[in-house]
């Protein structure tokens, strides 16, 4: 419901800002306030590439304005035409409105559900704002900007019944009306930007969680923390946004769909903050069941008359939020199956163990990064590569990444290092954990700090007793947490750092890798990138083991890292049902295939990958 917001908010914001043009003496057509609407809202998905934190600057002054403009306007016509409108702040008018209409007045609760939208978007603000700004800012400005507003606005109504489609910019006066049109405008639009960069934030957080296709984020600051893009969102979100702008041409049902979309964020909050308050807080299922009785009934009033609205264009919220659904619930069942899959099939330690140090393959200069979702075992891509090719790199990562469900994993707390095998066989894990809201930047520091930890974890690993009877077959699932910040020297490492450019291929006699090196330099010349030395500090008391350990670990590195992948196909058994054919077989072969790879996801660098191809039975 809350990515659909993000369809239908720059939809009504813009349309709405737009139609003011109508009540000017030349006034437009419909088709021509389309036609500008439409131009705005594909200007404004179109500048998200760029990020807002070059114009963020101007977004709180244009709202301040824009509340200070319909606060004035809303006084000058309490005063102007009717004072009196002042009473109907007591709750007996209300009482009154409803006892004289009765159903009719219960149905117009769905449209009087666009003073309150927008409201729901505070919750997202959380991440960025303190709870005390946010009441502060609510209460002391926001709520009387918006009571004084349409309290002069229902002045103005009482005088010009014949107004009310356009009582905003009728109310008016006309030595101010251009300012505040343009200033409108601006603000429809910076509404629309909040609630687009919250539903990329949405995504992402999905995403992490294994509710959404993998999708390409872009960090479009880099002082900012949080400012993010994804482009296959934006420009999904620009053809509905446009589809619903074109189809409906009106803000009444437009609005229709709005208000019952935020209605039902509301709604379903109340139920999830029912359930923070009983195993979050720590409170009893009294105080739970009586905050949620007493919401409900008032939200339950506005979302029954939102419904009515659902053939008059509240069906809209419905459908989009049943695709999303959807998709979110086939990606998350295929995603799963594919794990267990993992998990049932992996490499037997007995196995690796009784072809000893070298595998019974060919050791090649080089560490190899094996990426898995497994966080314990050898997945069996692992056995695949090495049986169709008996050749595999010095020293082996097997890499899991793992999203956890805390908003931020601190650096000191990323990497967990273990073996997988003992010392002679110079294999290595780690999970590096991220939090749902954790960025994972490209900034290419990635192999260093994961070098530095192995190389941290084998000399915590002579010195700890927990870790030194090490050459047991139980070593897979020992792991330690290795603090890295950032790449420095330590007592295992001397780190030297210079600027170089970005070559990415390493020097070879081979003429095909050469020609692949001029090319990829004349394609990025001005790459430029850090790169780390390694060397071992002179250390006379050193385990010789530990010693000869951390050698290969820097020659290897030296030679170069190559990053190892699953190119899996997952396909539903022949036993299966038809209705979980359906779901492998076509919705999560199509999602796999149409949306961004692993590889992207997790920035690693094309040209130092190789994938291995694997057929899944789930």
């Amino acid at each position: 419901m809350v990515i659909g917001d993000g369809v239908l908010t720059p939809a009504i914001s813009v349309l709405s800002a737009v139609s003011g043009l109508k009540v000017t003496e030349n006034k437009l057509t419909d088709d021509e306030l389309l036609l500008i609407a439409c131009v705005i809202l594909v200007g404004l998905f179109a500048l998200q590439h760029f990020g807002t934190h070059r114009v963020a600057f101007m977004f709180a002054p244009i709202v301040i304005i824009w509340l200070i403009s319909i606060f004035i306007i809303g006084v000058y016509n309490t005063i102007r035409w009717n004072p009196r409108i002042i009473q109907a702040i007591s709750p007996y008018y209300i009482i009154k409105f409803f006892s004289e209409t009765g159903k009719d007045g219960w149905i117009s609760l769905g449209g009087i559900l666009l003073s309150i939208t927008g409201t729901e978007a505070m919750f997202a603000d959380l991440g960025h704002f303190t709870a005390l700004s946010i009441r502060l800012a609510f209460a002391c400005v926001i709520y009387p900007c918006l009571v004084v507003q349409y309290m002069g606005q229902a002045a103005f109504l009482s005088k010009h019944l014949d107004s009310f489609q356009y009582s905003f910019y009728d109310s008016i006066p006309d030595r101010v009306f251009w300012p505040v049109f343009v200033i409108a405008t601006l603000a429809a639009i910076v509404g629309s930007q909040a609630v687009i960069t919250a539903t990329f934030s949405i995504v992402k957080q999905c995403h992490a969680l294994g509710c959404f296709p993998r999708v390409k984020v872009v960090h479009t600051s880099k002082h900012i923390y949080g400012q993010i893009y994804i482009p296959e969102i934006n420009w999904i979100l620009m053809i509905l946004t446009l589809a619903i702008t074109i189809g409906f041409r009106d803000t009444t049902l437009i609005g229709n769909a709005y208000g019952l979309t935020c209605m039902t964020v509301m709604f379903i909050t109340t139920f999830l903050m029912a359930l923070v308050i009983m195993f979050i807080w720590q409170k009893s299922v009294v105080v739970a069941a009586v905050f949620l009785l007493f919401f409900w009934i008032i939200e339950g009033v506005y979302l029954s008359a939102a419904f009515m609205k659902v053939p008059q264009g509240g069906w809209v919220p419905i459908v989009l939020s049943c695709v999303f659904m959807i998709v979110m619930f086939v990606w998350h069942y295929g995603t799963r199956k594919k794990y267990n899959y993992d998990l049932h099939n992996k490499v037997s330690l007995k196995w690796l163990l009784g072809l000893g140090p070298s595998l019974g393959i060919v050791r090649v200069p080089g560490i190899g990064l094996i990426y898995s979702e497994l966080a314990t075992g050898v997945p069996a891509i692992f056995s695949h590569f090495v049986t169709n090719l008996p050749a595999f790199h010095q020293v082996l990562v097997f890499v899991c990444v793992k999203s956890v469900p805390v908003p931020y994993v601190s650096p000191e707390e990323r990497f967990l290092i273990g073996r997988v095998c003992p010392r002679p066989y110079r294999m290595y894990r780690c999970i590096v954990r991220y939090g749902y809201k954790d960025i994972q930047r490209d900034d290419g520091d990635f192999e260093n700090q994961l070098i530095q930890s192995i190389a941290e974890f084998i000399q915590m690993e002579a010195v700890e007793p927990q870790f030194s009877s090490s050459e047991t077959s139980s070593l897979d699932g020992r792991m330690a947490v290795i603090s890295t910040r950032t790449v420095q020297s330590t007592a295992s490492l001397v780190v030297s750092e210079v600027e170089e450019f970005d070559l990415s291929i390493q020097s070879s006699k081979s003429s095909t890798l050469q020609s692949l090196r001029s090319a990829y330099e004349s394609e990025n010349p001005q790459v430029r990138r850090r790169q780390v030395r390694f060397q071992l500090p002179p250390n006379p008391g050193m385990d010789p083991a530990v010693r000869a350990e951390l050698v290969d670990l820097i020659q290897a590195k030296d030679a170069g890292v190559a990053y190892i992948m699953g190119h899996s196909y997952v396909k539903a058994r022949r036993s299966s049902s038809f209705l979980k054919k359906l779901v492998i077989d076509i919705g999560y072969s199509f999602l796999r295939k149409n949306c961004r790879g692993p590889s992207v996801a997790l920035n690693i660098p094309h040209i130092s990958l190789i994938e291995v191809g694997m057929i899944y039975y789930v």
